[in-house]
């Protein structure tokens, strides 16, 4: 999914919720001044969040928060509702396309939607595109209309109104079975608040005209559907109870406040759980949910509600989650539907350091997260030893936990891996909906960093983290699941500081002949070469760093074929990565491969200078089995004990 952000919009994000991200929230009066007041809401996600004749709601499944509205702000301002902006849609529809009925969205090249008189035709769908159309239905593409009928164009303020009033005649409600319109209702209704704030301060009056009154019934009909219809304990319910709230605010009609603080309270204590994990299971969705709670806080407080404390108790433990979640190069490790984007360092909060590179805020005290939502995010320090600095720092994540759901993929027992400044190890990223098989493939398990199994059917497992253990020097793990009828998969993780690098050793057993995957997805620009039925190099032309990916026989001999590598492969799709929705890049895969009932794939990830070399040697001592390493001078010793744990020894 694309978060559309602006430098303007983060600022002001910043100004306004909580404080950035402090214990209480402020409110706000409204600048005087020519033009309407924009308080520009959180970054939103630039996709449509359906999936076609799929469920919208998210059922709360926590106990609710009882001190959302349990008291009153005692304010001498006057409530008010703040226009939240357009988040970007706006832009590329200046208002000169307008005036010809023009609307462009995403990559896509302009269209003529109406008869150039403001009838529009909404159903039209050119490209064929869900969040195309469902955008063209937010009417937030009349951004730059509205704000220049704020600052008095009355024939900007003619031609909006007359394209929103079509919108309104001829999608009478309910709209229920337009997914299109029914998912963007929450923005349109911000819309036609953001227009009837236009409306009184271009025409400069107290009450809205009788020509305009049209916007009121509309509102009434949106806050109707919005209360009977809430998508529940999520991004997508949140921002429905706001614009709820909105309507309200603006109205003065406490009943629709009442029931969107009823809500809220109702999905906060799911939305981000009791130890700050978000259930949308993407990183990029957890930042957005960060923002979007902090501004549920302020339009409460600007509507002189009070928020309680739970929102700004659950959102500090976001605020840690975030933190931990961020690597050394300072972006979110990129999981579930998530772009690559980085941390924004909201002053007061974890991530301030976390996003700066430590240069702003303070150190977080805690190296290690495990979060039973299905996380672990873990780094060998926050770059405080000037002999490594931030990026200096190596950083992981591993998913596990419930099944996949929401903007998750099915990415359980993967890792992303960051060290020597740079990316070693990467998840694909996020396809558009659009994108057909492609988005097929960056949601399986195949696109991954996982032990795969790609002739079964993934039965979305709920993986285990049966064993864990944090020491100085090294963190290990262990987790267990199911990923296929009759398979079962157990992946053991060793990460070192000292020499940095990872190790897994995955084994799985099936009751049918399988073709069985350890797959390494490493970054985009990389060459990478296979050395020998055990060993991969990769590394990008003139880079100083490359990757040395290999596998110990270990319980099992390495078939012919054990170490491959797929890039820009189409048939089957593999070796691929997304840095945006809109923009694919050819990357290396590496491939440790098996075939038959059962698979044991010990393999080891490390980065090391160029010039650098790794060499190991192994024994049995006992029961154990022991791998001596040598990484560039540099030695660690790895450790299988009779048991299965995978742990260093020296």
């Amino acid at each position: 999914m694309r978060f559309t952000s602006t430098a303007g919009v983060a600022v002001g994000i910043a100004a306004l919720v909580l404080g950035a991200g402090a214990a209480t929230g402020t409110t706000r009066t409204p600048a005087a001044g020519p033009g309407i007041t924009i308080v520009p809401g959180p970054e939103g996600p630039d996709e449509a969040q359906f999936v076609p004749g799929g469920s919208n709601v998210v059922p709360a499944s926590a106990p609710a928060a009882t001190d959302i509205g349990k008291n009153q702000i005692r304010s001498l301002a006057a409530p008010f509702y703040a226009c939240p902006g357009f988040s970007g849609i706006e832009k590329p529809n200046p208002l000169a396309n307008l005036y010809r009925d023009v609307y462009t969205w995403g990559p896509f090249a302009p269209y003529k939607v109406g008869n150039g008189g403001g009838n529009i035709n909404w159903a039209a769908n050119p490209y064929k595109n869900t969040s195309w159309y469902m955008w063209f239905h937010s009417l937030r593409w009349l951004g730059q209309g509205i704000i220049a009928a704020g600052q008095g164009d009355l024939t900007a303020l003619t031609r909006v109104n007359t394209i929103a009033w079509d919108w309104y005649r001829d999608n009478p409600y309910s709209w229920k079975g337009n997914v299109g319109a029914w998912e963007s209702t929450m923005h349109r209704t911000n819309v036609l608040i953001c227009l009837r704030q236009a409306i009184l301060t271009g025409l400069q009056v107290t009450t809205v005209p009788t020509r305009y009154a049209w916007v009121d019934t509309a509102l009434l009909n949106h806050a109707r559907f919005l209360t009977n219809y809430w998508s529940g304990a999520w991004n997508h319910g949140t921002d429905e109870s706001i614009a709820l709230f909105g309507v309200g605010c603006t109205l003065n009609r406490t009943d629709y406040k009442n029931l969107a603080q009823q809500r809220l309270g109702a999905a906060i204590t799911t939305s981000i759980d009791s130890q700050g994990a978000t259930n949308e299971q993407s990183t990029g969705y957890a930042a957005f949910n960060y923002s979007l709670w902090g501004r549920a806080t302020a339009v409460m407080q600007n509507c002189g509600v009070d928020p309680g404390t739970t929102i700004a108790t659950r959102r500090a433990l976001l605020a840690k989650w975030l933190a931990l979640a961020t690597n050394s190069l300072g972006n979110l490790h990129q999981l579930g539907d998530t772009e690559l984007r980085a941390t924004y360092p909201y002053a007061g909060t974890p991530m301030e350091y976390a996003g700066s590179h430590g240069t702003k805020g303070v150190a977080p005290p805690w190296r290690v997260g495990v979060y039973s939502a299905g996380y672990v995010f873990g780094r060998t320090g926050w770059g405080t030893d000037p002999a490594r600095g931030f990026a200096g720092e190596s950083t992981y994540s591993i998913r596990y936990g419930p099944a996949r759901a929401l903007h998750g993929h099915s990415d359980h027992t993967s890792i992303t891996y960051t060290a020597r400044g740079r990316e070693i190890v990467i998840d694909s990223g996020s396809a558009a909906y659009s994108a057909g098989a492609y988005r097929t493939w960056v949601m399986s398990p195949s696109a991954h960093s996982v032990l795969a199994t790609p002739l079964s059917k993934d039965v979305n497992p709920v993986t285990r983290l049966t064993a864990y253990s944090v020491k100085s020097n090294a963190e290990a793990y262990q987790l267990t699941d199911v990923p296929g009828s009759g398979i079962s998969r157990v992946r053991s993780v060793l990460v070192l500081k000292g020499p940095d690098l990872l190790v897994t050793w995955d084994r799985a057993s099936a009751t049918t002949a399988q073709s069985f995957r350890t797959l390494w997805h490493l970054p985009p620009g990389q060459r990478a070469t296979v050395l020998s039925r055990t060993t991969a190099v990769s590394m990008a032309p003139g880079d100083t760093t490359k990757t040395v990916v290999f596998q110990v026989p270990f319980k099992q001999a390495l078939p012919a074929g054990a170490t491959l590598i797929n890039q820009a492969q189409t048939n089957p799709i593999q070796g691929w990565y997304y840095p945006s929705i809109f923009v694919r890049k050819s990357a290396p895969t590496v491939l440790l491969a098996r075939a038959g009932k059962s698979a044991s794939i010990l393999s080891f990830v490390v980065p090391i200078r160029a010039t650098g070399s790794v060499s190991y040697t192994t024994r049995q001592s006992g029961g154990t089995f022991i791998i001596n390493l040598n990484v560039g001078g540099q030695r660690a010793v790895v450790a299988v004990s009779p048991g299965g744990s995978v742990y260093r020894a020296g």
